[in-house]
């Protein structure tokens, strides 16, 4: 498992999860035209795979990521990876062993892949405040730390928000706080790694 590339995205993954859900949808509404222009087959084919394609876009993606979180945690118990640190990411989860130099991770957009390989391999660690603005104008909506494997960016938000926070809020600083510690901890296990 330490020699696989890091690859964030499974393009064929992403790809069906849009599109086999449209594609469904149009086939199925090409059926009700064609075939039952009217009646209760029609409502069926109109409305089931809609309602199951929306649900499946809300809550589809979310259940195979949190299933592979718990999957890729057991394999870290049962390989005796040392799970000093963990953070759940919107996209990414970061699992690292300080006292062995080792990271893992797991993708939202790459469920079926988890990657455990030696900290040696973070190339460059830093935080992101998302500081933007002039004057009162100055302030972030994301917060985030970063840090490259196999000359892969890989950016885990500490904080986001829809609304820009001033520097000096409760959020961003927290955040900050955060990405700093987890930039912190990645330095720690990559001098391990070494």
């Amino acid at each position: 498992m330490e020699e696989v590339k890091v690859k964030k995205i499974n393009v064929v993954y992403l790809l069906s999860y849009i599109f086999v859900p449209i594609l469904v949808c149009a086939i199925c509404f090409w059926l009700s035209a064609e075939f039952f222009p009217k009646g209760n087959m029609a409502v069926v084919l109109l409305m089931g795979p809609s309602i199951i394609s929306i649900l499946w876009w809300i809550f589809g993606g979310r259940t195979i990521y949190k299933q592979r979180q718990k999957k890729l945690e057991k394999e870290l118990n049962e390989t005796g990876f040392e799970r000093n640190h963990t953070f759940y990411g919107d996209g990414c989860t970061v699992v690292v062993d300080v006292t062995h130099g080792k990271i893992a991770m797991a993708f939202f957009w790459n469920p079926f892949q988890n990657f455990i390989l030696p900290a040696s391999r973070i190339t460059k660690t830093w935080v992101d405040d998302g500081k933007s603005g002039i004057g009162i104008m100055e302030g972030s909506g994301r917060v985030s730390f970063l840090f490259n494997v196999d000359n892969v960016k890989i950016r885990v938000n500490t904080f986001t928000s829809n609304t820009r926070w001033r520097m000096d809020s409760e959020y961003i600083l927290t955040g900050i706080s955060k990405a700093d510690m987890m930039v912190n901890v990645l330095e720690e296990a990559r001098s391990k790694g070494k």
